[in-house]
């Protein structure tokens, strides 16, 4: 590789960041220049040439907020009162960012794939290894600026070896979607990366144990590192407890913020917990613990947002 062409390479991932840390999530790229950037390097690239085909990002790429005469709610079925209202749902008026290849760093995508690689080949709790069907590593974003974490997958994550996928997930699906947001957005992962197995059960899940999730913790750990989010939030009791250790409980936690490695971390109630009591007041407290991380991270709310779950919304 030519010292032009990487000096122009460390030049462009110092202006992507720059964009990044400014709020961009996303710059427009031209066709010519995906092609371009799957061919071999070049020599010489010319840096005017190459500048010209980036388009400039004129605001940062947060996604619309959703729209629509019913309001969001989590676990609600068909299009009634507190339905969450998705992407497709949203009003002809409102723009909606178009998905771009988006550029990352090749070195932390490398990293990332090396991770995963180890992941999925663990068998450090032989019980879990053995009876698992799939490791489930994590999906989404790893540029992401929110990261969801759960305890542990199960039955319907063990088969798909992708977290929150049943019926708890599709809710989770639901509440990412109010916020504005998609999956591809952010970042999901687990605590715990096998379902813990239920010998002599033929359904029903078990909670995690406490040595389970401090053996696999650590990959944890690195995905948060290399993802870098600016926020976390901890879905129930269980992965309260595997971050924080013993707490004062799920009831008390959520809504509060907490640090984690660093990171400000929200605690809420897991969207199982939804499922099973669908009050409309337990549904307002996640949502207001959902407003609350929207505000930290600078994402803009509707008034209409601000007021689901509330009387008259």
């Amino acid at each position: 590789m030519s010292a032009t062409y990487s000096e122009l390479l460390d030049a462009t991932i110092q202006h992507l960041e720059a964009l990044k840390s400014r709020g961009a999530r996303s710059v427009a790229v031209s066709a010519e220049t995906l092609r371009s950037l799957s061919q071999p390097a070049p020599k010489a690239p010319a840096i005017s040439n190459f500048k010209s085909q980036i388009q400039p990002v004129t605001a940062p790429a947060v996604p619309s907020k959703p729209t629509g005469d019913n309001s969001p709610s989590p676990g609600g079925e068909g299009r009634g009162e507190g339905e969450l209202v998705t992407a497709e749902g949203r009003g002809s008026d409102q723009p909606v960012h178009g998905k771009v290849q988006p550029i990352r760093n090749p070195q932390k995508a490398a990293a990332f794939a090396a991770l995963r690689e180890r992941v999925m080949a663990c068998v450090k709790c032989e019980h879990l290894a053995s009876s698992r069907k799939n490791v489930v590593f994590g999906v989404g974003n790893i540029d992401a600026q929110l990261m969801f974490v759960g305890e542990a997958p199960g039955a319907d994550e063990d088969i798909q070896g992708e977290p929150f996928v049943g019926r708890a997930g599709e809710l989770l699906t639901k509440i990412i979607q109010a916020m504005g947001l998609q999956r591809s957005d952010v970042y999901i992962a687990n605590i715990l990366k096998c379902r813990p197995d239920t010998p002599g059960q033929t359904s029903g899940n078990r909670k995690p144990t406490p040595e389970e999730m401090a053996t696999c913790i650590p990959y944890l750990h690195e995905q948060i590192d290399l993802i870098q989010p600016r926020v976390l939030v901890a879905l129930g009791a269980t992965a309260i407890e595997g971050l924080l250790g013993k707490t004062l409980g799920i009831m008390k936690l959520r809504g509060n913020w907490k640090t984690y490695r660093g990171t400000p971390l929200m605690p809420t109630f897991h969207p199982a917990y939804l499922l099973r009591n669908q009050a409309m007041t337990e549904k307002r407290k996640v949502w207001e613990d959902m407003l609350s991380v929207m505000e930290k991270l600078e994402m803009p709310i509707s008034d209409k947002q601000r007021n689901f779950f509330t009387r008259g919304s």
